[in-house]
């Protein structure tokens, strides 16, 4: 079978969370061929550190970013071809941090894009420095005393700034995270995943997650479960949180143009500008 694989070098440590990132990516893009979303229709996009290395390891076109600019580039890459769809992988630190503002606005906008965060808590190619999400009073390399600061809640702040699809998945739990992928990837709108990954070297959450994750049954039907639920830290509630429809930025900017397709040859424009001066 086909597993979109590459001949690249993979340098995770055994056992990293991304590992279960790469699994279910791959079968999400397999059941969405069986729909009809041909994989040359979909377009990848990473930033910088561990997270990122994924984009070596999955055989579709994309582009490189840089730290936390890779969300700017999916979105430059969608209003070209509306016909595509988009994915970037960031960490926590790349999305919560350099990209925070790229996300906001992304979200604000309802952009058709999918946004999934490898949430680890931690820089880890740089051996573990704290993230903007990073619990307060965690200790490491660069908060030896603990982190005297509180962490950003990713979903709260994406359901305040208009996400109308945002889900948490699990590394553990690849069907459930290939089910969550495939839906944010269909979602026309604005699409984010919160995908648990723990970081075998720095921040090793395994136990901790598989003691606190659980399923959800039903999605919220208000905003306000929503936002209830998403604060919750007793237990980790891993499942679509918000669903909601609404035009898309590229509907509601160009209609049903597609700039790549239906764009002006350089003749026309600058006969249209030739004409524009003479007034």
């Amino acid at each position: 079978m086909d597993d979109l694989g590459t001949n690249a070098e993979n340098t995770w440590c055994p056992g990293c969370g991304n590992f279960g990132i790469l699994n279910a990516f791959k079968k999400a893009v397999l059941k969405l061929e069986e729909k009809g979303i041909q994989r040359e229709n979909i377009v990848i996009s990473a930033g910088i550190g561990c997270s990122a290395k994924i984009f070596d390891y999955i055989n579709l076109s994309g582009i490189y970013g840089l730290h936390g600019r890779d969300i700017a580039s999916v979105q430059g890459i969608k209003f070209a071809n509306p016909d595509l769809k988009c994915v970037t992988f960031s960490g926590d630190g790349n999305a919560m941090g350099e990209g925070l503002a790229h996300m906001l606005f992304a979200a604000k906008r309802n952009a058709d894009i999918t946004i999934i965060m490898h949430h680890n808590s931690v820089y880890a190619l740089t051996t573990g420095q704290v993230t903007p999400i990073t619990n307060k009073g965690w200790k490491g390399p660069s908060t030896p005393r603990g982190s005297v600061e509180e962490p950003l809640n990713p979903l709260t702040l994406l359901l305040e700034a208009g996400a109308t699809f945002l889900a948490r998945g699990y590394t553990a739990k690849i069907d459930h995270l290939t089910d969550l992928i495939e839906q944010a990837i269909e979602h026309e709108g604005f699409s984010f995943i919160d995908v648990l990954q723990p970081c075998v070297s720095w921040n090793n959450t395994y136990k901790l997650y598989n003691e606190l994750t659980y399923v959800l049954e039903d999605e919220p039907k208000t905003h306000d479960e929503a936002l209830k639920l998403s604060r919750r830290i007793d237990k980790l509630p891993i499942g679509v949180f918000w669903r909601d429809e609404k035009p898309p930025f590229h509907d509601a900017l160009y209609g049903s143009l597609n700039p790549s397709i239906n764009s002006l040859s350089r003749e026309k424009r600058l006969e249209m500008i030739t004409n524009l001066l003479k007034f």
